[in-house]
This record gives C-alpha cells, structure tokens and sequence, in this order.
C-alpha cells in the first residue's frame, strides 16, 4: 500500500460536535476514470456498512423524480450551464439526512474542486463529521486509457460488452452470444477517452494537493489486482480513522 509519509498533523474534531465514538465517518474516494473506483466504493460500503453517496446518483434520482432540486438542476442543465455548487451540496445534505447515513458515508464523485471541498466541509460539519480520510486510487494514464479504450459492444438487443485486452470475444470483432458484430461507441474511442482523462488530471491535481497539505490523504496503488486495492483501501481507513 503506498501511503503517505510524513504527513502534517490531523486537524482535531470540534469539542461541540457528537460524543466520542458516535461520530459520523466520512470517506471521500477519488480516481480517474477508469480506476475502478465504482468497484472500491461497493467494496468499502459492504465491509464498512456505510452507503455510497455519489453525486452522479443523486444528480439522476433527483432528474427521475422529479424533485425541487432536480427541476433546479435541470433548469441550468437545458441551457448548458453548469450546476451550482449549492445546488449539489443541497442534494448530498438531504441524502446524509437519510437513516442510513447516520453514521457515516462513502462520498463519491464530489468534490471536484477547492472551492467545493471548503463547501463540503461546512456540511459535513452540520452532521457533527469531517472528511475523515481522502482516498486516491492512483493509476498512471496510459493504463486508464488501455483499460478505458478497449470497450466494444455488440449490435444486438442485449449490447453484451467486451474489452480487447481483458475480455476479448472469442473470433475477433463477433459477438461470442449472438452473433452480431461488434462495434465501438463514440464515447469509447480513444481519443475521447484521452480527453475526458487528461480533464480529470487538469482539475483534480490541485483538489490532491489540497487534502495532501491537510494531511487527509493516501494513495493507493489502483494498479494491482482489486482483491489487493480492496484491502489497502480498508487498511487506510482503518489506519486514519483511528487517528
């Protein structure tokens, strides 16, 4: 597991926040795409028995549903605009709301950017928390690329998936179930994929470098197997949540 050496000092918890050891805990998982970390927040939700709460889900149940917030969403998104920080903050404060969160999330996909991490910390300690531990799942780019460029469905009713590289079809460019052929979706050719990549760097770095600075964060190599990234993953949180 590569964790961090010499890490700054942990900030201490608030003395007004929730008697010890009924402190929510909160996990913030971050990765490239192509990392795996929809595998790993699965993983860490079943062993720590904490929901995954991630921002795209919540973005498309409020849309589904048709809520205050998602019709506030929508609204931003029919004329290509961004969301507004407060809109999302307000979506994830009403999912910690729910029972299940009570002790805790998996937050996943926010936050993006500084300005947002500051947000989420005045959130989360309206629950009595903080982010407790910063978890980056860290695959060189090349690899997420291989890994993200490789996919090619195939064109009949039940589009089964394969990847060229991990699960590739037994004739080449022939569906292995029915028959049909297999073709590559626009949004998986390489050169998009490298885009969205490089986007993901670009705006992340300088989130890493933040919670690197607080001393919230370890990496893991996202690069071996997943039973492996798995029990790094957990040690970490062990490790710093005990802190």
């Amino acid at each position: 597991m590569r964790v961090l050496r010499d890490r700054p000092q942990r900030r201490s918890r608030s003395t007004q926040r929730l008697a010890p050891g009924r402190m929510p805990k909160y996990i913030l998982l971050i990765g490239g795409p192509g990392a795996g970390k929809g595998t790993q927040a699965q993983v860490l939700r079943e062993k720590l028995g904490l929901p995954q709460v991630a921002s795209g889900d919540l973005f498309r149940d409020n849309l589904k549903r048709e809520t205050p917030l998602g019709r506030q969403a929508k609204q931003y998104m029919d004329r290509g605009e961004l969301v507004p920080d407060d809109v999302t903050v307000a979506m994830i404060r009403e999912r910690l709301r729910q029972p299940d969160a009570a002790r805790g999330a998996v937050l996943d996909g926010f936050p993006r950017t500084i300005p947002q991490a500051q947000a989420l910390d005045a959130l989360l300690a309206e629950f009595g928390g903080r982010v407790d531990v910063v978890l980056y799942v860290q695959v060189d780019e090349a690899v997420l690329l291989e890994r993200l460029a490789g996919r090619w469905v195939c064109r009949g009713p039940q589009q089964h998936t394969y990847h060229m590289l991990f699960n590739p079809p037994r004739v080449p460019g022939v569906c292995d179930i029915d028959g049909t052929a297999l073709y590559q979706r626009d949004d998986d050719t390489a050169e998009v994929q490298a885009r969205r990549i490089r986007v993901f760097f670009e705006q992340t770095s300088p989130l890493i470098d933040f919670y690197r600075q607080r001393g919230d964060l370890v990496e893991i190599n996202g690069e071996q197997p997943i039973s492996a990234v798995a029990a790094d993953l957990l040690a970490a949180v062990e490790g710093m949540t005990a802190v």
